[in-house]
């Protein structure tokens, strides 16, 4: 079994306190972007200041309907995704058969519309 490049969790929570550096940062998101863990790199990512980096995964929530991703997103960027991005979440949530993702997503967007 491959060791995994990744640290655990107090290890990451150590890292998360640390002033790192950007490039640092950026590799740390990278190995849990590339282990499956996006949730996980979003941390390292705004400590880096790659509000690009960030951006890009916003489309990417929404595509796979995954409203948690897009809700945590929305609040590191400081941004209502708005009305219609909610809306395609919550229709891409539905196809995948994620309901409850679904109901989140249609929920903020009746809160995006006020």
């Amino acid at each position: 079994m491959a060791k995994t490049t990744i640290p655990d969790p107090i290890k990451r929570r150590h890292l998360i306190e640390q002033d790192l550096g950007e490039a640092q940062c950026l590799a740390l998101a990278d190995a849990y972007e590339a282990e499956g863990r996006t949730f996980e790199s979003l941390q390292f990512l705004e400590k880096a200041g790659a509000k690009e980096r960030l951006t890009e995964l916003v489309e990417r929530a929404v595509e796979s309907g995954d409203a948690f991703l897009l809700k945590q997103l929305s609040d590191l960027l400081g941004e209502d995704p708005g009305t219609q991005r909610w809306s395609s979440l919550a229709e891409a949530a539905e196809r995948q058969g994620l309901g409850r993702y679904a109901e989140m997503a249609h929920r903020h967007a009746r809160s995006s519309e006020e």
